[in-house]
């Protein structure tokens, strides 16, 4: 066992790979490490960033042990982190070090940020005043340190006066600390005046943190009933007790909008963590949350692994939002491991939605999170109308996907100088190409998928693994010309179709696939805000807590989608996505309706949307998950067994089922070839284990791989505890 002394012999050092334990390196003399500390260690020819571990040490001889090549003048990772990383670890069924590996992704953080050379006023007085100089002068009154360009930019003048201020010894040169990558925040700088339900709802919050005590609180309000705000209520508190907050936000959620809206509030913006953050930006922010420095930070699912020095609460916007689950290497849910961040770190989780999940709902009615409730938007600002169009009866004209109810609206909307978005969650110009000659389609070489169509790149692409391919004049197949033709609508195809029926509208598409990534996305959602466009055509991402004052329809252009296949939670996802989009409309109190395209007007999704009921939607969900019992009442894991061959990965698949276990409260379904068989080149088979809430599903599975055939050639095995997706 390591302990807080200054020398040690041996010591446990966790490396970023698939390790299942730490490895043990030798402590050299005069070299001091505890548990956390981020040291540089040889692995195989190579040299890595690893953590010292807690417990003990492998009985090795000393002889065969290699030595720490270094400690990195770092914070420590502190212990309840650590217990973060193996209870992740545990639960997943992840090798501990690809844990590990998500806290050390800024490795250039690790050594301290140098020291700025700047320049502080003497005593001296310069040999002659000029206006310039006389500027500068009266900028540097205080004694306070400046770097020579700043000086020069807030005295309004040249480089060149500030070098010959210096060089007669005016100024001497000082080395001041590096600048913070964002001011403090001051959680008293524009105190809001909240509505009573909304100050009812802050109250609770800052209870639970003034508490200092685990809690998780579910704050649930209609789309722009001012959850933000409240919320906002609880980082304050926060703050005024000496804590770091973070803020999860789906990452699409990270506009410019809301980290404006948190200066507003506190006067600073919050420390950014997100995939589109430049690499010396991601040091700088990991290195100061270590440090303190940083005491906000408003990030995308993996800122749960920033190394913070005194994290306080932690806030899960929209925490019914797919986009928290990652499905790659280790396969989490940001959500739930916030809950469990912050179980061990003993403070409070706060979870905020207009639609939450049935996972939290069920919560709140068996105790375990408490709950506050927003009915009404802010301001006594109206929902929209809802409606159901029944295509059935208003179908679109031949050729087209708008109904002519929606395209009346859409007129009367211009007309009114309003905006429309019209939302479907299908990217591209169309999902599937085929010839009309010979009937051939257009799918992936490496993928079990269609290649769609996106007309404005000129391109056919795989929206699974990337590969794309140009739109050809001619068939492959069959060699004829101009007989392709696009089937099924995309978001660039309903944009066509606009445009045919308003020619003059101003009109923007927005989705994923936007050229200039998450920095043009910003630019297009501030344009809608300002009211520079007429008509939005957008998939899931304008769904996501955007704030668009001057939008008073929304129109669903098939509102069916998300129903049309077998995943036990689509009802809810679907709910919770047209609840979300139609919730755009009306936000600052203008008359606004929702439209909903659909061929199923009678399905209970459809009833609990138009009707507003959600309180039936949710107790009919519950009541069938419990039937059934799927999750939360009972449990699901996948395994997903790939391979290059289809019988290598079903002969491993089939191997891991006759391995698995007697257990009476767990059994396995499967193996079933994947609905995406395959992707990227591999054949995948799943396994689906179900069973009871209680179930020990992590012991029944590690003795399934342990008892099964071990894993050869090219073959894969990854596993979901609580799957999101079934593909």
């Amino acid at each position: 066992m390591i302990e807080d002394s200054p020398f040690v012999a041996a010591a446990p050092v966790l490396v970023p790979m698939p390790a299942e334990r730490p490895y043990t390196y030798a402590v050299p003399a005069g070299m001091r490490v505890v548990p956390g500390s981020i040291v540089r260690v040889p692995l195989g020819p190579r040299q890595v960033a690893g953590i010292v571990w807690d417990g003990a040490v492998e009985k090795v001889d000393a002889k065969k042990l290699r030595p720490i090549e270094q400690v990195f003048d770092c914070p420590p990772i502190d212990r309840a982190m650590r217990r973060f990383v193996d209870w992740v670890a545990q639960y997943t069924l992840s090798p501990p070090g690809m844990v590990a590996r998500m806290l050390l992704r800024a490795p250039e953080a690790f050594d301290p940020e140098p020291w700025i050379e700047g320049l502080q006023r003497t005593l001296l007085a310069p040999d002659r005043m000029t206006g310039a100089r006389q500027r500068v002068l009266e900028t540097a009154e205080g004694g306070l340190a400046w770097t020579r360009s700043g000086l020069a930019h807030a005295a309004g003048v040249s480089s060149t006066v500030i070098d010959g201020l210096r060089a007669q010894g005016v100024f001497e040169t000082v080395m001041i600390p590096p600048r913070p990558v964002v001011a403090a925040p001051d959680s008293s700088y524009a105190i809001p005046e909240l509505m009573p339900d909304q100050s009812d709802a802050a109250l609770m919050l800052r209870a639970n943190v003034a508490a200092g005590v685990f809690n998780v609180a579910l704050l649930d309000g209609v789309t722009g009933s001012g959850k933000t705000e409240v919320y906002f209520e609880a980082v304050a508190a926060a703050l005024d007790q000496g804590k770091q907050v973070l803020i999860l936000l789906p990452e699409i959620a990270l506009t410019h909008a809301f980290l404006e809206r948190f200066q507003q509030r506190f006067g600073a913006k919050p420390g950014e963590w997100h995939s589109d953050l430049p690499p010396r930006m991601r040091e700088k922010v990991w290195r100061q949350v270590a440090e303190g420095g940083v005491r906000v930070v408003a990030g995308a699912r993996s800122a749960l692994f920033l190394p913070f020095k005194e994290l306080g609460l932690i806030v899960v916007d929209e925490e019914h939002d797919p986009a928290y689950k990652q499905e790659d290497r280790v396969f989490y849910n940001a959500r739930d491991m916030a809950v469990v961040r912050g179980h061990i770190g003993s403070f409070p989780v706060v979870l905020a939605s207009a639609t939450p999940s049935v996972e939290s709902r069920v919560n709140v009615s068996q105790g375990k999170y408490d709950r506050a409730v927003l009915s009404a938007r802010f301001a006594e600002a109206a929902l929209p109308h809802l409606k159901a169009v029944d295509m059935r009866r208003a179908p679109p004209a031949r050729g087209g996907f708008l109904s002519p109810v929606l395209l009346d609206q859409m007129r009367q909307t211009l007309e009114r100088k309003e905006q429309s978005l019209l939302f479907l969650n299908r990217r591209g110009y169309a999902p599937l190409t085929l010839c009309r000659v010979c009937g051939h389609r257009f799918g992936c070489p490496v993928c079990s998928a269609w290649l769609v169509e996106h007309r404005f790149r000129g391109q056919l692409v795989c929206h699974h693994c990337g590969h794309n391919e140009r739109r050809p004049e001619a068939c492959p197949e069959c060699g004829t010309l101009d007989h392709l033709v696009a089937c099924g609508p995309g978001v660039e195809r309903i944009a066509e179709e606009v445009v045919t029926h308003f020619p003059d509208a101003r009109t923007i598409v927005l989705s994923s696939d936007l050229m200039g990534g998450v920095r043009r996305l910003r630019l297009e959602l501030e344009a809608i805000a300002d009211g520079e466009a007429d008509i939005v055509i957008g998939t899931q991402l304008v769904a996501k807590g955007h704030n668009f004052p001057n939008m008073t329809l929304v129109g669903v252009v098939d509102a069916d989608l998300g129903l049309a296949n077998g995943d036990p939670r689509a009802a809810e996802r679907t709910f919770q996505l047209l609840s979300q989009v139609t919730g755009r409309a009306g936000r600052t109190g203008k008359k606004s309706l929702g439209l909903l395209q659909t061929f199923q007007p009678d399905h209970p999704v459809m009833r609990a949307i138009v009707s507003g009921d959600a309180e039936a939607f949710y107790e009919r969900e519950i009541a069938e998950r419990e039937r059934a019992a799927l999750p939360p009442f009972g449990r699901l894991a996948g395994v997903i067994v790939s391979a290059v061959t289809r019988a290598e990965a079903e002969g491993h698949a089939r191997g891991l089922r006759r391995a698995a276990p007697e257990a009476s409260d767990l059994f396995v379904l499967g193996p079933a070839e994947a609905p995406l068989s395959l992707l990227g080149g591999r054949h995948r088979f799943r396994l689906l284990i179900q069973g009871e809430r209680r179930a020990d599903m992590q012991g029944f599975i590690r003795a399934m791989l342990a008892n099964g055939p071990k894993q050869r050639g090219s073959v894969r095995v990854q596993v979901d505890i609580d799957p999101q997706s079934f593909l």
